[in-house]
């Protein structure tokens, strides 16, 4: 995906220096609607005067607009925030961290990306628990989708990502959002004409034939490949303090850079 000149220009816009910007969302996960806004994801850097206080503001920014002609949302999150985030069992900011279609990095991005990916000889801070990340995302997903009517391809989409890109992370450590990337992997038959459906029309694009049941099917059959690939992980079961520590490490050194 060609990055729009006008994100940088958005992102260039930002009140702190950023660590990063990345596009999450429905581009990042292959099947953006024609009106499907920008979601705009990153890492500021606060200065010391906003942390060394009794109140500590702006630790998340957040706008949704139109800006630039374009109808985006953007949140950030001061470092210190983020790095915390990493360590816990949040899919969310990996897929922001890890994501290919990159509006704004700095040298300080590719360091953070070294210490948080997998390393099979010890290192990084995704575990087997983000499994649980995945678990809830798929239903909190599958729920609006049964409860819609009429059925939304989007929804379904969402779950169908979400499920995959947790079997896919338990068994390799790696971190793929992309749902058309990760079905070349499973192959699942159905999948390029949701995402078809999804590219060509309208965000809120309808299934007037869904299959209910099938895809409920499909759904729990997944569920039960995720909860296998949890369990016969490889990954840690938690960043080890070697992981900790050069987070800290690396969170004085880019706050006092930027002093």
């Amino acid at each position: 995906m060609k990055i729009d000149p006008r994100l940088q220009l958005i992102v260039a816009a930002q009140p702190y220096p950023l660590l990063f910007a990345t596009i999450s969302g429905a581009h990042l996960y292959g099947f953006p609607s024609p009106d499907s806004d920008f979601d705009l994801r990153g890492s500021h850097v606060l200065p010391l005067e906003k942390i060394a206080g009794l109140e500590v503001t702006d630790e998340t920014l957040e706008n949704s607009s139109i800006s630039e002609g374009l109808e985006m949302d953007i949140v950030s999150h001061d470092v210190r925030k983020f790095f915390g985030l990493l360590l816990k069992k949040n899919g969310y900011v990996l897929e922001q961290l890890f994501s290919p279609l990159v509006v704004r990095t700095t040298p300080d991005h590719a360091e953070l990306k070294i210490i948080a990916r997998f390393n099979p000889s010890g290192g990084g801070v995704i575990t087997r628990h983000h499994s649980h990340h995945y678990f809830g995302f798929a239903e909190t997903q599958w729920k609006l989708f049964l409860k819609e009517s009429p059925k939304r391809v989007k929804p379904l989409l969402y779950v169908y990502r979400v499920l995959l890109t947790g079997i896919h992370l338990m068994r390799t450590g790696d971190v793929q959002a992309n749902l058309v990337t990760l079905n070349e992997e499973f192959r699942l038959p159905f999948i390029p004409d949701l995402v078809a459906r999804k590219l060509s029309g309208p965000e809120q694009s309808t299934l007037a034939d869904a299959d209910v049941s099938f895809h409920e099917s499909e759904y729990q059959r997944l569920r039960v490949e995720l909860q296998s690939a949890h369990e016969s992980s490889q990954l840690p079961e938690a960043p080890s303090e070697k992981t900790r520590a050069a987070l800290n490490s690396f969170l004085i050194k880019v706050r006092l850079r930027r002093e």
